[in-house]
């Protein structure tokens, strides 16, 4: 089966993405920083060995955000994260799934996963947060695989490895922007 790269997006709406971040610097620079995020996630990994699809939320919004041009689109399910990874990873194949959280992820490292699958069960991009910015599996994956899963938290990574055989790789450990400090970690980095 051909390899599928889902990336997971909300619509750059204010109020609604970048919700942590926009605590600390208000809802119009958020959401301006989620759309240069994702914009430049998107362009980073896009490559014609794998399908790169677009897991959408608000739904309503399907076909309809300019951002999400040339993409192909399917709705997110609603819910928490649980229910939404489920849904991604009930097909069969090699699919890996990241957010537009991550400015350091690119076709390189989409590659490095999709090669991590062959030899192994499931494969990680650790973020520094105790998150990931990748995750990826050989589908589908059992029901219950998410169950439990302390989302957004210091041992998130830890807990969805735990329900895995131990036969999974790790690749490099990058940064989110979920925060000020994680915003202003990547700026410095930069310079």
């Amino acid at each position: 089966m051909r390899p599928v790269l889902y990336v997971v997006a909300k619509a750059p709406i204010m109020g609604r993405a970048k919700t942590r971040l926009a605590a600390d610097i208000g809802p119009v620079h958020a959401k301006r920083i989620y759309r240069g995020l994702m914009g430049q996630v998107l362009r980073q990994v896009r490559d014609p060995r794998w399908d790169t699809v677009l897991a959408v939320t608000p739904p309503r919004l399907l076909g309809r955000v300019p951002d999400w041009d040339g993409f192909k689109q399917i709705p997110q399910v609603s819910g928490s994260l649980t229910p939404r990874l489920r849904a991604l990873y009930g097909r069969k194949g090699p699919t890996l799934t990241i957010g537009t959280d991550c400015p350091e992820v690119n076709a390189n490292d989409i590659a490095a996963a999709f090669r991590a699958l062959q030899s192994h069960k499931h494969v990680f991009g650790p973020a520094d947060d105790g998150g990931f910015w990748l995750m990826g599996t050989n589908g589908p994956l059992h029901r219950n695989f998410f169950e439990g899963v302390r989302w957004s938290h210091a041992d998130t990574l830890a807990d969805v490895k735990s329900r895995t055989d131990g036969d999974y790789a790790d690749l490099r450990t990058l940064t989110d922007i979920d925060d000020l400090k994680a915003l202003r970690q990547m700026r410095q980095s930069q310079r």
